[in-house]
């Protein structure tokens, strides 16, 4: 079994930064996709970022050239990088892994089998 835990999380204020990680326990997990999504108040969870074992990265538009994944799998971990950020990227940030590797380039969340407990992110104005 895969367990994630987020950090890094908080509050900050807009064109601000903040820097979440992931990290993994359970299983070693170099050659999982691993990724992000989030989900912010009356809305449905949406994907952010993605990247392979092999560094294959994908962005949802709404963050691309402002956000950074990134993996360090000698310490089994998944970061993002948020900067510039906005109001509207307030929501509860969560990990994701999974070992499919057919299923690169799925941003759904079925193509996503272990889920972190999310971190939550709050942009003030």
């Amino acid at each position: 079994q895969v367990q994630l835990k987020e950090s890094g999380g908080g509050l900050v204020q807009a064109g601000g930064s903040l820097r979440l990680s992931c990290a993994t326990s359970g299983r070693t997990v170099t050659t999982y996709r691993r990724g992000w999504f989030r989900q912010a108040p009356g809305k449905e969870r949406e994907f952010i970022a993605a990247i392979t074992w092999t560094t294959d990265i994908y962005y949802a538009d709404s963050v691309k050239g402002r956000f950074t994944i990134s993996r360090n799998n000698a310490a089994n971990t998944v970061f993002l990088q948020m900067n510039s950020l906005k109001p509207e990227d307030t929501a509860v940030y969560y990990c994701v892994a999974d070992s499919r590797f057919f299923l690169s380039g799925r941003v759904d969340e079925e193509a996503y089998e272990y889920w972190g407990q999310g971190t939550q992110v709050t942009v003030s104005s």
